[in-house]
């Protein structure tokens, strides 16, 4: 803001030198020459009327240059910016210098590239126009996952692993968690809420996460789909998760600044040590983080601890009394053999479920079924990979009734018919690795009995034995061609007859 109402009462009421009030209004002697120059060109001279303020003043002695006169590139077409930036926006593929040639195409005496450029940039500048957020006592709590991994060396084979790092901060006084866990999985995700709500002596009302599956099951825009474990556990904690929106970091900044400061003064600062454990890394990363925490702000008074004791700490909300049950919910559809399919196994479902969209949640020992908000299975949970856990309640009556035929019973129903069916029940389950592999012919064989007569069947069966064709289809065709009706020819013994060449075994002895 210029001095002028200064620089004139200095001159004409108390008569001082251009040097003197230069130095009193910080000024040069120059500039005190051009406004008291001006004034006198101005006509301007003091005290001043009652009703000139500053702005007045600088408007009468620093007039507005008149607009010069307009230059022919005024005339040209101006693009259409709101359709070129929807047009880059659109595609990747797209870029000024071919929208520039359409422009052009369309107005041959349009601005140039450089021109048309500048354009679109000063207008596109006006576009991004940052909300400052403010950030309440106690309110959210951002959290993420770091990009930067820290290696886990293994004692005896020397082999590492990379070990994630979890991140969060509160809003109000950026007072920061940082944790290594084995995996960003659902139960490394909760346990460092946990430690975080742990370390912050408190809940706050929000959470703001980013849109992994730990998070967020389905990211929308508006309406995102939330983690049913990770929402579980939110309402056991009483707080709310209002995920960031995708694509937009802006969302979750006050974590994007923590993550970056983990990384440069935690991360960075371990590069040379070498941990052999996940609970070693955590207890190196708890002394940095100490410290901090502890560090103080560069643009303000304080230290993030310092801010959280004053501002953050007596808003949060207090722990809960019960630790939460580590659950993990996922979905599922129930396939044809009334099976779903969870973590490399198949838990049974009643039959009548088949093809529907069922809920699943496991812990550690347990797997239940939920089926429109009812649970309507439960197994202990298989840590064998494909095995099935079936219940027998949950099959159909007919699987029921199939899985119960013991080869006793096969049996039993070939006596029912005659001794020679049952004999040839026998070798046919015997001819088989499995007995339970011959069940299908012996029930053709007896559906066969409902067809012809029991009688026929056990005198089929007897030919069949007779001729060692002791299979379904055998047993079918002789039915069919009657031959059942038909003796069986015993075929005649073969015997040598005498003759001089034939030397006999005696000739070998």
């Amino acid at each position: 803001m210029r001095k002028l109402k200064e620089v004139l009462r200095l001159r004409y009421e108390l008569k001082l030198s251009y040097q003197q009030i230069g130095r009193s209004c910080a000024i040069t002697v120059s500039t005190v020459h051009k406004y008291l120059k001006r004034a006198e060109q101005a006509g301007v001279t003091w005290p001043l009327p009652d009703d000139w303020d500053e702005a007045r003043l600088d408007a009468a002695l620093f007039p507005e240059p008149a607009a010069p006169s307009t230059p022919p590139e005024s005339a040209r077409t101006l693009p259409d910016f709101a359709a070129i930036h929807q047009e880059l926006q659109s595609s990747k593929h797209v870029t000024l210098q071919l929208l520039w040639d359409e422009y052009k195409q369309a107005n041959p005496d349009g601005y140039r590239y450089s021109r048309f450029c500048f354009l679109y940039q000063r207008w596109r500048s006006k576009l991004d126009v940052v909300l400052r957020q403010e950030h309440k006592a106690g309110e959210k709590m951002f959290v993420d996952w770091a990009g930067a991994t820290i290696p886990v060396y293994d004692r005896h084979s020397g082999q590492a692993w990379q070990a994630s790092l979890f991140v969060a901060a509160l809003g109000a006084s950026s007072y920061t968690w940082a944790e290594a866990t084995r995996d960003m999985q659902m139960e490394c995700w909760l346990n460092a809420h946990v430690h975080a709500f742990e370390y912050f002596h408190g809940i706050p009302a929000l959470a703001v996460p980013d849109n992994c599956k730990t998070g967020v099951t389905k990211a929308h825009y508006y309406d995102p789909d939330l983690n049913p474990t990770y929402y579980n556990f939110a309402v056991h904690c009483g707080f709310g998760i209002v995920p960031a929106r995708p694509r937009k970091a802006r969302d979750k900044a006050k974590v994007e600044n923590a993550v970056q400061v983990a990384q440069r003064w935690i991360v960075a600062a371990l590069r040379h040590r070498k941990f052999f454990s996940l609970g070693e890394l955590n207890l190196a990363i708890g002394e940095l983080l100490a410290k901090l925490n502890h560090r103080p702000f560069r643009k303000k008074d304080g230290t993030r601890a310092s801010a959280w004791a004053a501002v953050d700490k007596p808003a949060l909300k207090p722990l809960p009394n019960e630790p939460f049950d580590l659950s993990h919910w996922s979905r599922a559809r129930v396939n044809i053999d009334y099976h779903v399919a969870f973590d490399g196994s198949f838990y049974s479902v009643p039959y009548n479920l088949v093809h529907e969209m069922v809920e699943i949640r496991s812990t550690p020992a347990i797997v239940e079924i939920l089926h429109k908000g009812s649970r309507v299975a439960s197994h202990m949970r298989s840590r064998e990979r494909g095995k099935p856990v079936t219940q027998d309640e949950h099959r159909p009556k007919s699987h029921r009734e199939h899985l119960a035929w013991p080869p006793s019973r096969m049996l039993e129903w070939a006596a029912s018919i005659g001794p020679q069916t049952a004999s040839l029940f026998e070798r046919i389950m015997a001819d088989k690795p499995h007995p339970e592999m011959g069940y299908r012919g012996c029930l053709g064989i007896i559906r066969l009995a409902k067809k012809y007569s029991p009688q026929r069947v056990e005198a089929a069966c007897e030919r069949a034995l007779r001729t060692g064709a002791c299979r379904y289809k055998s047993v079918e065709s002789i039915l069919k061609n009657s031959l059942d009706q038909h003796p069986v020819s015993t075929p005649p013994s073969a015997t040598t007859p005498a003759h001089d060449n034939i030397r006999g075994a005696g000739y070998f002895e």
